[in-house]
Parts: structure tokens; C-alpha cells; sequence
């Protein structure tokens, strides 16, 4: 009976006996994961003749995987699919970082991610070898460069250059133009014995390699504790813990992961990831939208409400009814039928329903809407037809008077007016006229509310249904006038949201907020980084305490 093992050749050249283990043996493995080829080892080792099949699957592995000869190397070469690279550059100029995490060789990785575009080509990839502690020594972390294609021939041990041909180089001061790349037991040892460094290998590792199910899941969560929204693409049953942890996983296949993860792409590529993104943008846009709606339809009645209880009226029922069920009901189902806008732009929308920019837009918002309605009240009384409404103790006969007309009319307007402005297209959203549905609504409604402003008197009986005073066509003129404010409204309205979505509001805002650091760790590390030209110490050996 023989045995026959295959898996990662670091690991299988450490089971075989050495000196069946060929002398090229980590040069022709560079090599080959350098042009980004996958490489399994094989090995083959004989068992006694007295071993039989029972006994063998009582053995442990330890006693079975060992002294075993090794036979050669599996070359599989992977081709990266089309779509990768394009939605790579995509996400990149988005501004949305890209991370791999994988368990294939190191080398095999970086020359993935430099095929892909997740490392410039003039970037700067540092590898970390952390080493753990033992009883003589503490735990090390060394630091030097990917080795170039043109050093072939120096020795390789696990996956990274045995000597270091960079001794005593530094990063170029002050660029931050630089990589990280780290395997899984390096990973472990720096988590456990280098909690300060953790962070700065998260913020500037783009390629995690040989990593197990387990360090993916804390990889997803480290990323989160610097305040990252994390996405995570997988496809295998090794990918389930983290694309349960991301805040978004998406699953490419329908095996074990799509169990795990929220989001099952049906297209076996990550072309699926740009739509996720667009689509979770515009859905936050949209229920940001819906609340100012809300919020500024709850404000646009209470100041109706007020100014009709001054001259002790109110709107009647009917009136009420076409507020709340025909505009309101409308056209807050409708606008969130907007879809997501087709490009993938650096530009996030706020991620609070507190942020300022939400908070100054809902109070500019309401200051204008006091002012149409109030502009068009005072307005009436500059009229030399109107009188004055002389209250009744009948709160019913109090309805049909001119003042409820002017700020029943003003007010239906402006629900339609701010529903269309919170209903903005791009960059999240796509066009408000391509929400048909919506844009009619919008449409009819105006031409409806418009028409009760001007309608003529052989329809009268929209005074005894909806208890509106007839303004036209007696007084036309102000009636002109009342429709001039709610264009200046509207104007006003929809300058407002334009103005919100300007770069230089977060700039004029942000010296306010008196806001000494961010709030974001991942922000401040950046930072720190870039202001220590000295670090990464290439070339040198940092241990748990201090840097040798």
C-alpha cells in the first residue's frame, strides 16, 4: 500500500526527506508563482506490508505524512478572468480600497495583484516575516522587498527571499506608495505579540496570503475595527466565516458560501461587486430622502396648521384628505423608485441621518417654506378685494375664506416641490425622468393643485367639495402673484439640495464642526504613517519590544 500526498510545496518539501528534495527546489518554485502560476507539490512513500486499510485510518497523519519522497511540482495555471481587472480600476478610481486574501502562495498572489491592478506597477510591495517566540528568543518581525524578476536564482525559504537584497534601503520619504504582503503565520504571531504594529499592517496590507477560514474572518474583522465598511467576495466553504463577518459578503457560486453570505451573484466573477455598491448608494440615498420627505411634510402642515389657527380656522377634511392620501401617500411610494446611477463614483453619500450636511439642508428647507407660505398670506392683505375673515363660532364655517385657500394652495405645492428636490438623480441615483411613474405623479398632481389656483367659474363645485375660495377668474392677478411665490419657492427649494451636494459646503462646514482628528482610526494611521518617512524599517528586524 502506498500513500500519496499532495498540497502547498513549502509544506510538502518539509514532510519529505531532504535529500529527495531537489537543490533548485525553492528557485524553480519562485520561478513559477512569480508569472502567477499555481503550484501543488507531490509526494509518494510506501507503508509496510504488514499496514492494512483499518489499521491506516486509525493512524494519524503525523505518522503517515513523513519521510515521504518527493516526486515533482504540479504547475495549474488560473487565468485571471476579464472582467477582474476593469472592476478592480473601477473600485480603484472610485477610491475604494481592494484587499486579497487567499490561500495560495505568497509570490503566486502578488503577481495576481499586480496582474489585476490592486498594486501599481510602480509600487512598492514589503514583505513581513514574523517569526514566534521560543524559549531563547522573543517573537521578530522582518521587514524587506519582493524580490524582483531578475533575482531568480536567490534562495527562497517559505514563500520569501531567504537573504535580503534591499539591507539598509528606505521607502522614498514622504511616499506611502507601498504594499504590504503577509502570510497566515505571520499573521497569527503578529496578532498575538504585536498589537501596536496590527493596525499599520491592516491599514497597508493589500495581500494576505495562506490564510486559513478562521484568520479571514479576523482579517474582516480587524479591517471593521479601523472603521472600514467591509465587502467580501468568496467561493468556497473556507470563505464562509468571513463573508458572514463583512458587512456585505457576496458569494460567487451556489455551494456553501452562498449559505453564509447575504448577497448570491449568479455571475461567477466579481463584476457583481461595482452593483452592490451603486445599489446599496442609492438605496441610502433614497431612504434619506423619504425621511427628509417626512420630516419636511410634517413641518410644511404644522406651519398651515398655525397660521390658520391665528384667524381661528383650519383646512377641512377633504383637504386634509388630498394632503395626506393623494400628494403625500403618492409620491412618498414613488420616489424610491429611482434606480442606481450607472457609475461607480469616489464621492460617499453621508452615512448618517444626523450629518450636517442632512441636518442644514432639513432646517434651510423649513426657513423656506416659512417664508412661501408666510409671503403669501401677508400678500392677501395687500389685495384691495380681500376682507378679513371674521371668525365664526361654527369652526366649519371658518374654512371657506381666502387665507385657507392661499395657504392650502401654497402648501400643496410645496409637498410636490420638495418631493421632487429630495428625489435627486445623479451621482447616486439615476435621473428623476427616468422614474416615470413618479414624474407623472408629479406632473399631475402640480397641474391638479394649479388648476384649483385658476379654476373658472362653471366648476364651481370644488368650493363645496374641497371648500376652496375661488380666487379665478375675478382676481387673476393674484392669482399670478401667489403662483410667482410658488416658483421662487420651488427655485429656492431645489437651489438648496443643489448647493448640499457641492464639495466646497463640506469645506466651509468642516472649520465649524472644530473637529481636531477623524473618527475613522484607519484615517489617523494613514496619517501617522505618512508622517514617518522612517517606517516600514526595511532591512532591519523588529522584535516584541524594540527594534534590533
Amino acid at each position: 500500500m502506498d500513500v500519496y500526498v499532495k498540497g502547498a510545496p513549502e509544506m510538502i518539501a518539509s514532510l519529505c526527506n531532504k535529500q529527495t528534495v531537489p537543490m533548485d527546489f525553492h528557485s524553480t518554485l519562485q520561478s513559477y508563482t512569480q508569472k502567477g502560476l499555481r503550484v501543488i507539490a507531490l509526494a509518494w512513500r510506501p507503508l509496510s506490508q504488514k499496514v492494512s486499510w483499518r489499521r491506516i485510518q486509525k493512524l494519524p497523519r503525523s505518522e503517515v505524512e513523513n519521510d515521504l519522497t518527493f516526486l515533482g511540482l504540479l504547475i495549474l495555471q488560473n487565468m485571471l478572468k476579464p472582467q477582474s481587472t476593469q472592476v478592480i480600476n473601477q473600485l480603484r478610481e472610485a477610491d475604494i480600497r481592494t484587499v486579497m486574501v487567499t490561500g495560495d502562495n505568497m509570490l503566486t498572489a502578488i503577481s495576481v495583484a499586480r496582474e489585476c491592478g490592486m498594486i501599481d506597477p510602480n509600487s512598492s510591495v514589503v514583505l513581513v516575516t514574523a517569526s514566534p517566540s521560543s524559549s531563547t528568543s522573543p517573537s521578530t518581525i522582518e521587514w524587506s522587498y519582493d524580490v524582483p524578476p531578475q533575482n531568480k536564482g536567490m534562495q527562497i525559504e517559505n514563500g520569501f527571499p531567504k537573504q535580503n537584497l534591499y539591507q539598509n534601503q528606505k521607502l522614498p520619504a514622504p511616499s506611502t506608495n507601498f504594499h504590504f504582503a503577509i502570510n497566515g503565520k505571520s499573521f497569527a504571531v503578529i496578532k498575538n505579540h504585536f498589537a501596536d504594529v496590527m493596525p499599520k499592517i491592516i491599514q497597508k496590507g493589500t495581500v494576505f496570503s495562506r490564510m486559513s477560514p478562521d484568520q479571514k474572518r479576523q482579517l474582516v474583522e480587524a479591517l471593521q475595527e479601523l472603521g472600514y465598511g467591509v465587502g467580501m467576495c468568496g467561493d468556497g466553504a473556507n470563505d464562509c466565516g468571513a463573508l458572514k463577518s463583512a458587512h456585505a459578503g457576496i458569494s460567487l457560486s451556489e455551494a456553501e458560501a452562498s449559505v453564509a453570505s447575504p448577497f448570491t451573484s449568479s455571475i461567477p466573477n466579481i463584476s457583481c461587486v461595482p452593483i452592490v455598491i451603486r445599489e446599496g448608494r442609492a438605496a441610502l440615498v433614497t431612504s434619506f430622502g423619504v425621511f427628509k420627505y417626512m420630516a419636511l411634510y410634517s413641518i410644511i402642515q404644522f406651519i398651515s396648521v398655525m397660521i390658520l389657527y391665528w384667524i381661528n380656522s383650519n383646512l377641512g377634511d377633504f383637504q386634509f384628505l388630498y394632503v395626506d392620501l393623494v400628494i403625500t401617500t403618492t409620491v412618498a411610494i414613488l420616489m424610491g423608485y429611482n434606480g442606481a446611477y450607472t457609475h461607480l463614483v469616489k464621492k460617499r453619500p453621508p452615512g448618517s441621518l444626523v450629518s450636517p450636511i442632512i441636518l442644514i439642508s432639513i432646517i434651510l428647507q423649513i426657513l423656506v417654506q416659512i417664508i412661501g407660505q408666510t409671503t403669501a398670506y401677508f400678500l392677501l392683505f395687500t389685495q384691495d378685494w380681500f376682507e378679513p375673515l371674521h371668525p365664526s363660532q361654527d369652526a366649519d364655517e371658518n374654512i371657506l375664506c381666502p387665507e385657507n385657500t392661499v395657504i392650502f394652495i401654497v402648501s400643496s405645492f410645496q409637498y410636490i416641490i420638495v418631493a421632487a428636490a429630495f428625489s435627486r438623480g445623479p451621482p447616486y441615483r439615476t435621473p428623476i425622468w427616468q422614474n416615470v411613474w413618479f414624474l407623472i405623479s408629479l406632473i399631475v398632481l402640480c397641474m391638479y393643485t394649479a388648476f384649483m389656483l385658476f379654476y373658472p367659474n362653471y366648476l364651481s363645485f370644488l368650493e363645496s367639495f374641497f371648500q376652496v375660495y375661488q380666487l379665478g377668474p375675478d382676481h387673476m392677478k393674484f392669482c399670478w402673484i401667489i403662483f410667482t411665490v410658488i416658483i421662487v419657492n420651488a427655485t429656492l427649494t431645489f437651489a438648496i439640495e443643489w448647493l448640499m451636494g457641492k464639495a466646497f459646503i463640506k469645506t466651509f462646514i468642516k472649520p465649524c464642526r472644530k473637529k481636531n482628528a477623524s473618527k475613522n482610526i484607519y484615517k489617523r494611521i494613514e496619517k501617522e504613517i505618512m508622517n514617518d518617512p522612517d517606517w516600514p524599517p526595511i532591512g532591519q528586524v523588529t522584535t516584541s519590544n524594540c527594534v534590533s
